[in-house]
């Protein structure tokens, strides 16, 4: 079969075969400093669809997780200083509503790297200047340009960052700034309707709306820089390269994620986009502003989702294998050992070692957790204190 050619010169693919898709970050179009003010051509947008390519067999679909696996904690999910958030909104909006509503509070960001500028978005979710975005965005940036939706231009300055869950935060200086109203993704249901907010492909003239529903919930990603996102929100509203640091919104005009990653395969986007919780961007963000950077709770084991086999003869819908307990650590004090299956924590099921990451990612080190374990087919609950997870664990 002859290729056929498009408009710009590029032949067209036949589709691959399912083993052969990629999945790349809904990044920031890089491009050489001598090209990065060129317009954005036919040939430019061709190209856009194939940047920060990932194997499909990196990408690892949590078919179980733990249901109320992102639940928030009250101390990691209040504003950080009374009076800064927007109040928040009862009643069900139209698209149209939430777009008028909600364009204000973002922003485009334009990051200068040595020998290129990257574009991404952000979300004011402080009327003071504070704006969340995804840690790629602004990784390895010398200065940082935000943009607001009305054209006026501000100088950003990065306050800190967490590769780990891919959520930054950066403060920009001008007086005061609309806020989006912050919801949760505790409660999603597949099939509602979400709504994303960006600013694709730097384009000029405000951010873009798009809408869709919850495609699914508790996805593992895994990064081109090499980390795993846990517990993230699948959905079909078109997310482009540049929405990453975007909005997922729920029918309220509620935050519930900050849009990071996208599917793209040889042939164009696949509908699947992904974005981090809010309730865990959030918490991360209000760490970076109070210490300038993130910890997250350890319990020191290395471990991998139960398998299906395994499941099925032990009676259980899922769960945490454990593998390894490293010496001198919560896990070991606790009394844990190899061909343990975490099942709860805190009561609330675990059914991967997805879910298991996500739930302690809303906690602190020192904080006092149960864990619900069987061992021989018998189940037991045992106390953990959770510590800080080391540098190279």
């Amino acid at each position: 079969m002859e290729a056929v050619e498009p408009d710009d010169g590029q032949p067209f693919r036949q589709p691959p075969a399912p083993d052969d898709r990629v999945w790349r970050h809904p990044s920031e179009v890089g491009r050489d400093s001598a090209d990065a003010r060129r317009p954005i051509t036919h040939r430019t947008l061709w190209r856009v669809a194939l940047v920060s390519a990932l194997s499909a067999s990196l990408l690892t679909v949590g078919l179980v997780i733990a249901v109320g696996g992102i639940g928030t904690r009250a101390d990691r999910a209040r504003p950080s200083a009374p009076g800064t958030d927007s109040p928040p909104v009862t009643a069900v909006e139209t698209v149209v509503q939430i777009a008028e509503r909600l364009r204000p509070a973002i922003a485009q960001i334009r990051a200068d790297r040595p020998g290129a500028d990257v574009s991404g978005s952000a979300v004011f979710f402080r009327t003071d200047g504070h704006l969340l975005t995804n840690a790629h965005v602004i990784d390895g940036a010398t200065s940082i340009e935000v943009t607001l939706s009305s054209g006026r231009q501000l100088t950003g300055r990065v306050v800190g960052s967490d590769p780990d869950t891919d959520a930054a935060v950066v403060k920009v200086d001008g007086g005061s700034f609309p806020a989006a109203d912050m919801g949760s993704a505790a409660d999603l249901k597949v099939g509602q309707i979400a709504v994303a907010m960006g600013s694709p492909l730097a384009l000029a003239g405000g951010p873009s709306v798009t809408a869709g529903v919850i495609s699914a919930l508790h996805r593992t990603v895994r990064t081109p820089q090499g980390s795993t996102l846990f517990d993230m929100i699948q959905t079909d509203a078109a997310i482009s390269p540049g929405s990453s640091g975007g909005v997922l919104l729920d029918s309220h005009g509620r935050v519930i994620g900050i849009t990071t990653a996208i599917a793209v395969s040889d042939v164009g986007p696949e509908g699947l986009g992904f974005a981090t919780p809010i309730d865990v961007a959030r918490s991360i963000a209000d760490e970076l502003m109070t210490t300038g950077h993130a910890t997250h709770a350890w319990i020191g084991i290395d471990g991998n989702d139960l398998d299906g086999a395994t499941a099925l003869d032990l009676d259980l819908d899922g769960g945490a294998m454990v593998n390894a307990v490293k010496d001198a650590t919560p896990a070991e004090a606790a009394g844990l050992a190899a061909h343990d299956v975490i099942v709860a924590l805190n009561g609330k099921p675990v059914q991967s070692m997805g879910a298991l990451v996500a739930a302690l990612r809303l906690h602190r080190p020192g904080d006092v957790v149960t864990i619900d374990v069987v061992r021989d087919r018998k189940r037991s609950t045992r106390t953990v204190t959770l510590a800080e997870r080391p540098a190279n664990p």
